[in-house]
């Protein structure tokens, strides 16, 4: 009972509290705010950051009630423009069906702190979203802001090395979401004449990382990531290089997911690259394939249509051959396991890997992220590779396997043209494995 009634006071606080920034907000949207827009939105901020945990969802609830466009006049002005089709009824439409919550959001993110506090919104609706499907209309307009005020054009393409502000290193150890950094010498590591971080940053928010992706000038595509990330040998001749391998790619602010970035980052380092190191013949990723595992746990159906002649029933005896040599059901294979492997369990591992590739953008909510990123920005499947993940995290999410994604920079238009169209680019090699 006790517990009961401190919940109950807890809610009450809260109405009051998101109360209190809904008065702000209306003022920040008032002519008063208009001339005093900063001072205003400041308000809104400190009173937003005093919320509970809880009430962040009533408060983009009341965005969503109290700030939309107004249905029948919409309805009316529609009415006009349908009848006569000028140029000031269509301003005029256009002005109605713009939610007002649009402008508000634009006035906060004036302030200081401002574009921060919007991101940290956004994080909390994205998370909310499953369980609250009528903020949709919330976060179509967060999106559509945020993909204008994020826009490549208007980013600033860093190179973050040792000598970087403390703070941008900080943010790289937290952040790295591929290969986590152990520790300073870690970094350090990583930060080598041999290696390369590239970030962009935003004029507003210029000591905060968006996203940021690590690579490694090498002699040859590699087959493994223990040596890139853990090797002690440093090339003190990077110049000679032919090779710059794509290992990591992090995001750093969640409140940007959907907003595209990381394509706009790869292509500009690759330009930036080739203008540095003119010996550079191949630029490619040593990629993960995050969801490949549980894929072959749930035994998915693969759609022939997808695949190479002949792939369907290959796929289907590979399975078979890999439930004898690791259990029915399928477990995943210890490391032990994988490599007492022989050579027709690898090929069957390996040739499932790149089944799962070829259709992953068919499979829609199973979609593999990583393989969907790079395909989408133009790449083409070069090469699987056995046991190149050692790692428990790399054993569990996907068997130690790996994939070598190549960005053919006269061929990534081409290539993402074909992806959208339903076609997955992949080396001869890949296909002839399926």
């Amino acid at each position: 009972m006790f517990e009961g009634l401190k919940k109950a006071r807890q809610r009450a606080r809260d109405r009051a509290s998101v109360r209190t920034v809904r008065n702000a907000c209306r003022m920040l949207m008032s002519e008063r705010g208009t001339a005093n827009s900063v001072k205003f939105a400041a308000q809104v901020i400190e009173q937003y950051e005093a919320l509970s945990g809880e009430a962040h969802a009533e408060f983009v609830t009341m965005l969503a009630e109290e700030f939309s466009p107004d249905p029948q006049r919409v309805l009316e002005q529609a009415h006009r423009y349908a009848e006569t089709r000028s140029a000031e009824s269509l301003v005029e439409l256009f002005n109605e069906v713009e939610p007002p919550r649009q402008e508000l959001l634009r006035r906060i993110n004036r302030a200081p702190r401002g574009a921060a506090t919007l991101l940290r919104i956004r994080t909390e609706l994205l998370r909310d979203l499953k369980q609250h499907p009528e903020l949709a209309a919330v976060e179509a307009d967060f999106h559509h802001l945020l993909s204008s005020w994020y826009d490549p054009g208007f980013l600033k393409l860093a190179c973050v090395d040792w000598h970087s502000p403390a703070h941008l290193l900080e943010q790289i150890i937290h952040h790295e979401a591929v290969h986590a950094i152990r520790d300073w010498g870690d970094l350090r590591r990583r930060l080598q004449p041999d290696r390369r971080c590239f970030t962009f940053l935003h004029p507003i928010l210029p000591e905060d990382l968006l996203i940021f992706v690590e690579v490694a000038l090498v002699n040859a595509m590699p087959d493994a990531i223990a040596p890139l990330i853990d090797g002690d040998n440093v090339d003190l001749h990077p110049e000679r290089a032919r090779c710059a391998v794509f290992y990591s790619i992090s995001n750093c602010q969640p409140g940007l997911r959907g907003v595209s970035l990381g394509n706009f980052l790869i292509k500009q380092v690759c330009e930036t690259l080739k203008t540095e190191f003119p010996r550079l013949t191949r630029f490619c990723t040593l990629s993960p394939m995050p969801g490949f595992a549980s894929w072959l746990r749930r035994g998915s159906p693969v759609d022939a249509k997808r695949l190479p002649k002949g792939a369907e029933a290959r796929v289907n005896q590979a399975r078979n051959l890999l439930h004898e040599a690791f259990g029915d059901p399928l477990q995943v294979p210890e490391l032990a396991a994988l490599e007492a492997a022989e050579k027709p369990v690898r090929e069957a591992l390996l040739r499932l890997g790149g089944a799962y590739l070829l259709i992953t953008q068919y499979r829609e909510a199973e979609s593999d992220p990583v393989a969907s990123f790079h395909l989408g920005n133009g790449a083409r499947i070069e090469r699987l590779n056995y046991l190149a993940n050692r790692s428990t995290r790399g054993l569990r999410e996907s068997c130690g396997l790996m994939v070598n994604y190549v960005y053919d920079l006269p061929a990534i238009e081409r290539c993402h043209e074909n992806f959208v169209a339903g076609k997955v680019e992949a080396a001869r090699e890949v296909l002839r494995l399926v």
